[in-house]
């Protein structure tokens, strides 16, 4: 089932295993799939001969297969054949196992990992197709192996589509911990952590500050801004931390970047994975997966502490925490996040194959997300709130050729309606006639733009209306030894290569301002 090439390719990639792994095949001799998995697992562990494969038969309709460890299970198991996207998370699988994989968090994440209460068994519907569920597979993968007391288990939703359904979801990934609904959609380990200790709480996580770790400059974000500032920074010599949720932030959810000068043509997760690497080849302190809790930015020493009492400090600090999918916030649209209101047309499109959808926004984002769309579903209905689209003239071009494409300007998205369990319709006024009427729908996707994540700085600097830090010419807010770049300032025309600039302007900023003694 697998390629001869590929399996070189793990062969060399598991070279290096030192623990001995059983893939514990548990099926129903009945389920189709059988066949297909058995050839799938004897083709993966002839890549080494640290892995072998057991199998035992039940008489539930199921087909997974779980990882064991030197006789001891891991706590991880997939259900469904881990193909196409997935195919990387079962190998991160073992390689995280065996301590030798990537993305692992470092000592103080795995405390608060290890620290978790109670008995936490953790499934994720996925689709093979979807980008952005490897990575809350292979977050919940790691806890898995850094609590004893957590089981995850990943679930190929096409394979298993009764429960999709008697679960009613309509987005991936979906996760579950004890038939409740805990996250639909993109996610960040950081932000899963936070989840299980908000349901299930802590031993010893405690918000406390812990000892301080000081620097010359803090860069808050890890996206193009963060990354440029942190880079510039450490190029003047000076001690510089990261303090991020993620390398890359909000850029990973771009799928296609063609105007980043000199690069003709990369992906959101490629541009992210180069901003790592460049960063890594700096003595840069990062600390990913991490929420800012408080701030202090008016003394001297400007303090930042994060979710678990980790309390960083430095005369500089640069605020670069990006942007966030802006919402709606109309009635009903909180009540069916992930059961019909989306933000990824791409991860989530292909649950509406020949069903109506909307998209709310006009803008680049919203006619790409229409005309993707326009290829999977039946009939596509595009609400923009004000009397002219935003998008290029291309794009616009494009979408006014498709047949199943249709749009409203003019128009003021005021409810999203549901039967309860999924999205049903829209409520939309036409601002001109002021007309309410209703459109029947099976999906909703939301592409109004970005909102600035400036809300723990929300009490000390000063904003615009759009919440939006206020910088002058040279990336200064209205605290001495406090810059602000990238999408989270008021900084005009929000776009990558404005953000990196935007970075390395803070960066030279604060290093002239060190130079100048007005910070120490």
């Amino acid at each position: 089932m697998l390629d001869k090439q590929i399996i070189e390719q793990v062969r060399g990639i598991f070279s290096a295993l030192e623990g001995q792994y059983t893939l514990l095949l548990t099926f129903n001799k009945a389920f189709e799939e059988l066949d297909s998995m058995r050839s799938f697992l004897s083709d993966f562990a002839s890549s080494s001969e640290k892995i072998s494969v057991e199998e035992q038969e039940t008489t539930e309709n199921t087909l997974y297969f779980d990882i064991v460890k030197n006789g001891t299970p891991t706590g991880i198991r997939f259900r469904g054949i881990p193909n196409g996207h997935e195919f990387t998370s079962l190998l991160l699988a073992i390689l995280n196992s065996d301590g030798k994989g990537k993305n692992l968090p470092d000592a103080n994440i795995c405390k608060r990992v290890a620290a978790l209460n109670g008995e936490i068994h953790i499934q994720t519907y996925v689709s093979l197709t979807c980008t952005n569920c490897p990575d809350v597979v292979q977050a919940f993968n790691i806890m898995a192996l850094n609590n004893p007391s957590i089981t995850h288990e990943m679930i190929d939703g096409a394979l298993f589509q009764a429960e999709v359904e008697a679960k009613h979801i309509q987005g991936v990934p979906a996760v579950f911990i004890d038939g409740e609904l805990v996250h639909s959609g993109k996610g960040e380990f950081g932000e899963l952590l936070q989840k299980l200790e908000d349901k299930f709480g802590s031993s010893t996580l405690s918000n406390e500050p812990q000892e301080e770790q000081n620097y010359d400059v803090i860069v808050l974000g890890g996206g193009p801004a963060g990354s440029s500032a942190a880079i510039y920074s450490a190029r003047k010599g000076l001690k510089v931390a990261i303090i991020a949720e993620s390398i890359g932030g909000q850029v990973k959810e771009t799928v296609g970047i063609e105007n980043l000068i000199s690069v003709p043509q990369t992906t959101g997760a490629k541009l992210a994975a180069d901003l790592k690497e460049h960063v890594r080849t700096y003595p840069i302190d990062v600390f990913e997966n991490r929420k800012i809790e408080t701030v202090s930015l008016k003394e001297a020493q400007k303090r930042i502490v994060v979710r678990g009492g980790e309390t960083f400090v430095a005369p500089a600090v640069i605020i670069a925490t990006g942007a966030s999918w802006r919402k709606l916030n109309v009635e009903g649209e909180s009540d069916y996040l992930g059961k019909g209101v989306h933000f990824c047309p791409h991860c989530d499109g292909p649950f509406y194959k020949n069903k109506a959808v909307a998209v709310i926004g006009g803008g680049n984002s919203g006619i790409e997300a229409a005309i993707d769309l326009a290829n999977i579903c039946s009939n596509v209905t595009v609400l923009e709130f004000a009397d002219t689209l935003r998008a290029d003239e291309v794009l616009q071009n494009k979408a006014a050729s498709m047949p199943n494409i249709q749009i409203f300007k003019s128009s003021q998205t005021t409810q999203v309606i549901g039967n309860g369990t999924k999205v049903t319709a829209l409520k939309v006024k036409d601002r001109v006639t002021n007309e309410e009427r209703e459109i029947a729908l099976d999906g909703v996707f939301v592409q109004i733009g970005l909102s600035a994540n400036s809300a723990p700085f929300a009490e000390e600097l000063t904003l615009t209306n759009a919440r939006e830090i206020v910088i002058d010419a040279h990336c200064r807010t209205s605290i001495p030894g406090v810059y602000a770049a990238g999408d989270v300032s008021s900084v005009p025309y929000k776009q990558i290569v404005i953000a990196m600039g935007e970075g390395a302007k803070a960066s030279l900023s604060a290093f002239e301002d060190k130079m100048r003694g007005v910070i120490g």
